[in-house]
């Protein structure tokens, strides 16, 4: 393999490395060392109290990195937890890798479905509805005349960012029901004529309720033609134990490609539109950082600051 073959290689872990720890959080997956080519990292898998030795080959992805060892397990595991990670994890790969593809996200994300399947076995678990997928950017218009502007649904918005000409912006609001979620689609996309020009409006939600005692979850997401996009922005509200918010993420494409890095673009401005500090109302306090990981729930959140597009321009993008 040539020099310059090689830093493609390397540049292209690096945007997967970095735009996992931009969905779960710094130091998820960090470089440990280098060996006759062979870099090595730990994975320290989301939620859980294991880390894992990776070993990623030259020729990545086009091969496929190796699950060396686990490297740690947290001090109240069970004898033989890290054994049984280790396979699953081992299983997984052979199953998710795909000549030419990356694969650590879906290693990740396959591995979080193991492991909490493993750890409910035998328990009762909350009822799971997944309701029509919300609706694409064409038909939320086309179901748009009439709408008032008393549904504003009051966004929370991140800062834009632009990257290679591509322009970024998040923003999240309270939803209580599914209807709710259409309703502040079709308001976004009728009275934002930015949100009407974006390239993609990626968009996930979740919302819990309760009905005689039992706990009823709706959660779904919307790629709007960013391939996989969706399903990365909803696995990060689940990391941030977010409840009753929609969140979307417009893009609006400059011509360049981003590659891998652009999901952690993506999850990066979502996560700063939920995150926002809002005022605190009746005694409320403002919601923290998600490095601390709290529970975001926004059925106590009646009002959000409606910050102005900064980025010049954005209208011929």
């Amino acid at each position: 393999m040539s020099s310059g073959a090689g830093k493609n290689v390397q540049s292209e872990v690096e945007s997967e490395v970095e735009a996992i720890n931009s969905i779960y959080g710094d130091g998820t997956i960090q470089q440990i060392s280098s060996c006759v080519g062979t870099d090595f990292y730990l994975l320290s898998v989301p939620q859980f109290p294991v880390t894992l030795r990776l070993g990623v080959p030259p020729q990545y992805p086009d091969i496929s990195l190796e699950i060396v060892q686990v490297e740690s397990t947290g001090p109240a595991t069970r004898k033989g937890y890290g054994t049984r990670v280790l396979a699953a994890a081992k299983d997984i790969l052979r199953r998710v890798f795909m000549p030419g593809q990356a694969c650590l996200y879906d290693l990740i994300q396959e591995l979080d479905v193991n492991l909490r399947e493993e750890s409910f076995k035998g328990e009762a678990e909350p009822s799971l509805h997944l309701p029509q997928k919300i609706k694409n950017t064409q038909g939320v218009l086309e179901e748009t005349a009439g709408l008032k502007d008393s549904t504003d649904p009051k966004w929370t918005l991140s800062e834009p960012v632009s990257e290679k000409k591509s322009i970024f912006l998040g923003r999240a609001c309270r939803v209580t029901s599914t209807g709710e979620v259409d309703t502040a689609m079709a308001h976004l996309l009728s009275t934002d004529k930015r949100a009407v020009k974006a390239t993609h409006n990626i968009s996930a939600y979740r919302i819990r309720q309760h009905s005689a005692g039992n706990e009823i979850i709706y959660q779904d997401c919307n790629d709007d033609g960013e391939d996989a996009a969706g399903a990365r922005l909803l696995k990060l509200l689940q990391m941030m134990d977010a409840w009753d918010v929609l969140v979307v993420v417009s893009r609006w494409y400059g011509g360049i490609k981003l590659g891998p890095a652009r999901f952690g673009i993506i999850n990066s401005v979502a996560r700063k539109a939920v995150t926002r500090r809002l005022p605190p109302d009746e005694g409320k306090s403002p919601t923290k950082e998600l490095k601390d990981r709290p529970s975001y729930d926004f059925s106590y959140a009646q009002g959000f600051d409606k910050t102005p597009l900064s980025v010049e321009n954005l209208d011929d993008k």
